[in-house]
C-alpha cells in the first residue's frame, strides 16, 4: 500500500472505533439514554405539578446513573424454580440487541451512494425487527421467572404485541414507500429535499407515536408491569444487576425508537459529527416530549382495550394512510 492508502486505512479504522465506542457507540448510548430517562421523568413530573429528580447532580440529572450504580451493587437473586440460564442471560442479551439497533440509525455523515455495514438498503426493516425483539425478551423474562405475577405480565406483553405491531410497521414504512427507498439515510435525505411531502406523513406520525408508546409499555399501555395489579409484572423477580440492565435496556429502546421516528418523519440528522449530534439530540428529545405528554395526560387501560384500539382504529387508519401515499406517489411520479 502507498502511504496515502495506509493513512486512509488508519483513518477508517479510527472512525470505526469512534463509531462503536464513543458516538453513537456504547459510551454515548449509556450516557444519552440515562439523560433521556432523566428528561422523561423530569418532564413527566412537571406536567403533573411535581418536582421529579432533584438531588443527584444539577436538577437531578445524574439520578438515573445513581440508580443504575445502586442496582448494580445490590444483591442479585435468582428464584429457586426459575430457568436459571435464561433468567441470567436475558438482561444482557436484550441490552445488546437494542444497542445494536442504535448503530443502524444514520446519525453520522452517511454517504448515500456507498452502502456500509450499518447503512444499507433494507436497514429500516432490520431496525424494525430489532425493535420487535425486546418484546420477546420481556415475555421470556417473565415466563422463565415462574412467578405468577411475572407470568401474567409476560402474557400481557405478548398479547399487546399482536395489537400495536402491525400499525407500527405500516406507518413507519409509509414514508419509505413515498421516498422509494428502504434505506434510512436515503429516506431522511428525501424528506430534507422535499419538506412539503413530509407533511403528508403527519397522520402516520401520530399513529406511530401511539404504537411506540405501547411498544415501550408506557402509560396508558403500562399493563404488563402494572404495580397496583401485578406487583411489578414481568420484572417482579428481577433485582440487582439484572434489573439494572433491564432498566438501561428500556432507556436505550426509548432513544432508538425516538431516533427511528425522527429519521423517517423529521428528516433525520443532517451534517457532520457535531451538527448531526445536535440534530439527533434536539429531534429525539422532541419525540420523547410528545411521548411524555401522552403519558401524563392518559391513564392505564385494559389489555383488551389495547387490542381493540389497535385493530379497530390504528390499523385501519394506517392502511388508509398507506393507500393515500401510494396514490400520491403514483400521481407525482
Amino acid at each position: 500500500k502507498t502511504p496515502s492508502q495506509k493513512e486512509g486505512s488508519r483513518m477508517a479504522t479510527l472512525k470505526t472505533l469512534v463509531y462503536l465506542i464513543l458516538y453513537p457507540g456504547l459510551l454515548f448510548i449509556f450516557f444519552y439514554s440515562t439523560f433521556a430517562e432523566w428528561y422523561d421523568r423530569k418532564l413527566y413530573a412537571r406536567l403533573q405539578n411535581r418536582m421529579g429528580p432533584t438531588h443527584t447532580g444539577r436538577a437531578g440529572v445524574l439520578q438515573p446513573i445513581a440508580d443504575f450504580i445502586k442496582l448494580m451493587s445490590k444483591e442479585d437473586i435468582v428464584p429457586e424454580r426459575a430457568d436459571r440460564g435464561m433468567f441470567r442471560a436475558l438482561p444482557a442479551f436484550g441490552l445488546a440487541i437494542v444497542s445494536a439497533g442504535m448503530l443502524l440509525l444514520p446519525v453520522w455523515n452517511y454517504s448515500l451512494s456507498i452502502p456500509s455495514a450499518t447503512s444499507f438498503s433494507g436497514d429500516i426493516i432490520v431496525l424494525l425487527y430489532i425493535l420487535s425483539l425486546p418484546t420477546f425478551i420481556f415475555f421470556l423474562a417473565g415466563w422463565s421467572s415462574t412467578n405468577l405475577f411475572s407470568t401474567v405480565g409476560a402474557t400481557r406483553v405478548l398479547t399487546m404485541l399482536f395489537g400495536y405491531e402491525v400499525p407500527l410497521f405500516l406507518t413507519v414504512l409509509t414514508p419509505a414507500i413515498l421516498a422509494n427507498s428502504w434505506r434510512l439515510a436515503e429516506i431522511a435525505a428525501f424528506y430534507r429535499q422535499h419538506p412539503l411531502l413530509a407533511l403528508l406523513n403527519i397522520p402516520a406520525f401520530i399513529i406511530a407515536l401511539i404504537c411506540v408508546q405501547a411498544k415501550l409499555e408506557r402509560t396508558p399501555f403500562d399493563i404488563p408491569h402494572a404495580e397496583t395489579e401485578i406487583v411489578g409484572g414481568t420484572f417482579t423477580e428481577y433485582s440487582g444487576k439484572k434489573l439494572a440492565l433491564f432498566r438501561l435496556m428500556m432507556d436505550v429502546e426509548l432513544v432508538v425508537a425516538a431516533g427511528l421516528l425522527a429519521t423517517v418523519f423529521l428528516g433525520g440528522f443532517p451534517g457532520g459529527l457535531l451538527p448531526g449530534l445536535i440534530n439527533f439530540i434536539i429531534k429525539t428529545l422532541f419525540i420523547i416530549f410528545l411521548l411524555s405528554l401522552l403519558r401524563a395526560t392518559t391513564s392505564r387501560i385494559r389489555v383488551d382495550q389495547v387490542i381493540s384500539l389497535s385493530w379497530r382504529y390504528l390499523a385501519p387508519l394506517a392502511v388508509l394512510q398507506l393507500l393515500v401515499i401510494i396514490l400520491i406517489k403514483g400521481l407525482i411520479s
